[in-house]
């Protein structure tokens, strides 16, 4: 174990000095213009975020004693025998750091199975959801009835708060961004998902989260700039109102509207609500995508949100695709009220059981009737056809 941890401490020293000694030429921020451009070019993106059912967090996901290609390679298949392109996928800087060449290779495996299935990749190299105290190495078991047990957060808590462990993250960010920035199999990046999120579940809050997500994010959008992606990034906005008053954003709101080339939000909301935060995002004149939807229990369905997306030219990415070891059909409320029932009334994420099943045919008939239409066109429902 000692010799394994000193060659991958060796491995991630080479690849920070690879990154100091030999920098890409960094570029600027896509204009309105050109980032419409390239959206222009684009299929319709839909899709999930994507975990294999067989990992609880991105270090079950992405660790060479738990990466499993084989149920990424059927799961991909499942994705794509319903129409989904677009898959969206948390890496950690901890594997980074742990084994930076290993994290690099599987990752481009796993680009090797999604492009055999016609499916890209949104990378999301942060993220401030769940356990702010990120460990490598074997993952606990799920709590029983609760979602989204052992998910983590990156940096983590101690890691945010200590500015001498900011020029690992600077390394993370080049390295992984770096190496694949002219791969198109790679769609996007997201540096970091939901980065003024208090956290979430039971957790002991972070003191002055967003101050220091504030100090940081800049940063690490600067990072990526600089080594030149062909790729778009972003970073999306997930809460509150009035979104296109950038009075009303927070600090690190401002960043992220002022610093993505793609916008890019969430909403677990009825339709209605959807609708408008989707016309907000809108107003900045630049593509949008939602990153994040689907929350049955919440009124964010399927039927509801995706419809009103394709109509609207807004790339539809919603949380959860087969249910496994993260147990998001679970609600958010189980961690208050863990549920004893095995099989929820209401699945609230999730589009697959784990044998490949859809969860509601329906469903999965809407994604795939929606996928193939042309942009911007919503066919009728075939009990309207039949009228």
């Amino acid at each position: 174990m000692m010799l394994r941890r000193t060659f991958m401490a060796g491995a991630a020293g080479l690849a920070l000095a690879l990154v100091a000694a030999s920098p890409a030429a960094a570029r600027d921020m896509w204009t309105k213009a050109a980032a419409n451009s390239w959206y222009d070019k684009q299929p319709w993106m839909v899709g999930a975020n994507y975990n294999p059912r067989t990992a609880i967090n991105q270090f079950e996901m992405w660790q060479a004693d738990s990466f499993d290609p084989k149920t990424i390679d059927q799961e991909l298949g499942w994705a794509k025998g319903i129409g989904m392109n677009t898959m969206r996928v948390y890496i950690h800087n901890l594997l980074w750091e742990d084994d930076a060449e290993g994290l690099k290779r599987r990752m481009g495996q796993f680009l090797d199975i999604a492009e055999r299935h016609d499916i890209r990749i949104m990378f999301v190299l942060f993220d401030s959801c769940w356990d702010p105290d990120p460990v490598s190495g074997p993952q606990r078991p799920p709590i029983p009835g609760v979602h989204n047990s052992g998910w983590m957060q990156g940096p983590g808590a101690a890691r945010l708060a200590d500015k001498s462990q900011y020029h690992k993250f600077e390394s993370y960010v080049k390295d992984v961004v770096g190496h694949f920035r002219n791969d198109r199999r790679i769609v996007a990046w997201d540096v970091w998902n939901e980065p003024n999120n208090g956290g979430g579940g039971n957790y002991k809050p972070t003191p002055n989260k967003t101050k220091l997500v504030a100090g940081l994010l800049g940063r690490v959008f600067d990072w990526a700039y600089s080594v030149n992606p062909t790729q778009p990034l972003t970073s999306g906005l997930w809460i509150g109102d009035h979104w296109d008053q950038n009075d009303k954003l927070d600090a690190v709101e401002k960043i992220q509207v002022a610093r993505s080339e793609i916008m890019s939000f969430h909403d677990y909301n009825w339709p209605e609500k959807f609708e408008e935060r989707a016309n907000q995002m809108l107003s900045y004149g630049r593509p949008v995508l939602c990153t994040e939807y689907m929350a049955r229990g919440n009124g964010s369905t399927f039927d509801g949100s995706l419809p009103i997306g394709k109509r609207k030219n807004i790339a539809m990415i919603n949380w959860g695709f087969v249910d496994g070891k993260s147990q998001t059909r679970f609600p958010w409320d189980s961690w208050k009220k863990p549920y004893t029932m095995e099989e929820p009334t209401i699945w609230f994420h999730e589009v697959f059981r784990a044998d490949g099943t859809p969860y509601r045919q329906a469903e999965v008939d809407l994604i795939k009737r929606l996928a193939a239409a042309p942009k911007g066109v919503v066919p009728p429902t075939p009990a309207l056809a039949a009228r």
